[in-house]
């Protein structure tokens, strides 16, 4: 997988990083099914119960969560779900620019959290924003209008620098990777609370 630290820290911006590497479709698909395989094996030996065990977080804060949610560890299927629609909305942005459309809304579905109760819904849902994802590489033209950008604020762009086709991709990509720690800590807690 991608270091994403460089672009995480502001040393280099998710577009300079995608034209210095030449990264196309197929790098992209490599790289999102590499993660959906990473995704995949952290359901090995989990229970449904695992799925919805609430775990210990003591540094979870949510601003954007319904009020009295703010706080609360994220189970293994609430992560699976926000880590997945920012993926697909990477995804999404990628195709809109690519294809020359400067893109200011933000095309974002989060399948509800609560619906993820199972390994079956879990696994699922994975390779559902697999197929999802593959699908928006797909409507990239030949020859991909890598000059248009997405629309979006001052501090945004000052952040991460402006955002085309590729970059867009692996901007979604790169929040799902950096929730990775926080998911195999959630599945170390539900494993160990099995076993105690």
């Amino acid at each position: 997988m991608i270091d994403f630290s460089p672009m995480r820290e502001g040393a280099l911006s998710y577009m300079d990083y995608a034209a210095r590497e030449g990264i196309g479709t197929a790098d992209l698909r490599a790289y999102s099914d590499e993660s959906i395989d990473f995704l995949l094996s952290q359901l090995d030996g989990l229970t449904d119960a695992d799925i919805v065990f609430e775990p210990e977080d003591p540094q979870a804060h949510d601003p954007f969560a319904v009020e009295g949610e703010e706080a609360i560890g994220w189970t293994f299927g609430h992560l699976i779900a926000h880590v997945t629609a920012s993926s697909e909305e990477g995804a999404a942005l990628s195709s809109l620019l690519a294809r020359g459309v400067p893109a200011s809304e933000r095309p974002r579905y989060e399948t509800p959290w609560r619906d993820m109760q199972t390994v079956a819904q879990v696994r699922q849902r994975l390779e559902e924003s697999r197929r999802m994802r593959n699908a928006y590489l797909e409507t990239w033209p030949d020859a991909p209008l890598l000059d248009t950008v997405r629309v979006v604020s001052e501090r945004f762009t000052a952040r991460f620098g402006q955002m085309n086709a590729p970059a867009a991709f692996l901007f979604g990509l790169a929040h799902e990777v950096g929730h990775y720690a926080q998911i195999e800590e959630v599945r170390r807690q539900a494993l160990a609370g099995r076993a105690g």
